[in-house]
């Protein structure tokens, strides 16, 4: 089952509109394809809300752990670096 949908006109520069056109034909999708795939992308980037099943995971790890030498330090140990 397809969403509802709406139309949206917007203005562009010339040279923006046959970029997308062009862009979108050697994708083999369509200009509004592109569109919306590309604010799924934004969407999902800038989520409005935490994921209530993650929510609980905030403030889980210590403020003065530094994550990223953990996860450095698993994956020298796991690969042998």
């Amino acid at each position: 089952m397809k969403p509802e949908t709406t139309k949206l006109t917007i203005r562009l520069p010339r040279e923006r509109v046959e970029f997308a056109k062009r862009f979108a034909k050697q994708h083999g999708v369509t200009v509004t394809e592109v569109i919306g795939r590309y604010f799924e992308y934004l969407q999902a980037e800038t989520p409005d809300e935490i994921h209530p099943d993650l929510e609980w995971l905030v403030g889980i790890i210590p403020p003065d752990v530094d994550v990223d030498e953990l996860r450095y330090e698993y994956l020298k140990e796991k690969y042998g670096l």
